[in-house]
């Protein structure tokens, strides 16, 4: 049986019929929406700013100590210019959801930059700090560079420092495009609006989940599938979700939290407790406490011999 060709009325036909489904649509097509930022270009600045935050790490740039000024100074450059044009970008998105004729986005768009590029002296020495957390609790780890190199939880760490900043600053999509292209890469997944201290070291790291209004203290460690999430969701009076409260945990200092462990709502884990493996928490925990889970008992059975049948 011959095979249909796609005719020029068959292509005529769907084509109608696709961009049928455009009309009155906002938010899932981008037509006429050239003051959108460009994903990849966000993630180009960040790769820069990885650049600035562990430099030579890539090995993109020779980075000696004679040159190191030059390198970060170039490299400062080219964030200043690509970020500044993505953040206008942002807010002029913004400004067209909002219907707003009056801000100046180019303006904006220099200062977040301005902001957060002198933030950076500050981030440094979080990661820092972050990774001698990773060093000092992995009896695997080998070395700083073995860290920083080779291990997700810098690298979604980082990532949410440089996003959560943004976020601060209220610019739009930026910071969540920024941090779900360290969750796709990760496997962590850190809501940039989650407030994290310092040496935060997350231990495996695959799924894990920290929500918007998360608080972290200092020293805390967790490990992989740990969710820090929320317990339900406020509606108001037409049924909508009530966005900006508080409604995931504050882990305070020095806590460890370990695999597969969910706690859930606006509960705070007091200073030095643990959180053992696969338990469940939906209410406050005081400090210096560890809470468990009681484990399945084991059984065991002895294996059935098979024996061979003979003729």
């Amino acid at each position: 049986m011959a095979k249909k060709r796609f005719t020029d009325r068959r292509l005529e036909k769907l084509v109608d019929e696709i961009t049928e489904t455009y009309k009155g649509d906002s938010g899932t097509n981008f037509i006429d929406a050239a003051n959108l930022p460009v994903r990849a270009q966000i993630l180009r600045v960040l790769d820069l700013l990885f650049e600035v935050l562990f430099p030579g790490h890539t090995g993109i740039k020779t980075v000696t100590r004679s040159n190191v000024k030059y390198v970060v100074g170039d490299l400062l450059s080219q964030i200043h210019a690509e970020l500044t044009e993505q953040a206008r970008r942002a807010y002029e998105y913004q400004c067209r959801i909002n219907e707003c004729r009056h801000c100046d986005c180019a303006t904006m768009g220099e200062k977040v930059t301005d902001e957060v590029l002198a933030e950076l002296p500050r981030i440094r020495q979080l990661l820092k700090a972050d990774v001698v957390a990773a060093y000092d609790g992995d009896p695997a780890a080998r070395s700083y560079e073995e860290i920083v190199m080779s291990y997700p939880c810098i690298t979604a760490i980082a990532t949410y420092r440089v996003a959560h900043e943004l976020f601060t600053r209220q610019l739009p999509l930026i910071p969540r495009i920024i941090s779900e292209c360290a969750h796709a890469r990760t496997g962590i997944d850190i809501h940039p609006g989650a407030r994290i201290g310092r040496g935060f070291f997350i231990d495996h790291g695959t799924g894990v989940v920290i929500g918007e209004t998360t608080v972290i203290g200092d020293n805390v460690k967790i490990y992989q599938g740990t969710t820090l999430g929320a317990l339900s969701f406020r509606r108001d009076e037409r049924g909508r979700i009530v966005k900006g409260v508080k409604r995931h945990p504050t882990i305070e200092d020095n806590v460890t939290i370990y695999a597969e462990a969910t706690i859930l709502g606006d509960v705070t884990i007091g200073k030095g407790a643990v959180i053992g493996g696969n338990t469940w928490v939906k209410e406050s925990v005081p400090p210096g406490v560890t809470v468990s889970s009681p484990g399945p008992d084991l059984v065991y059975r002895k294996n059935k011999t098979v024996r061979k049948k003979t003729r």
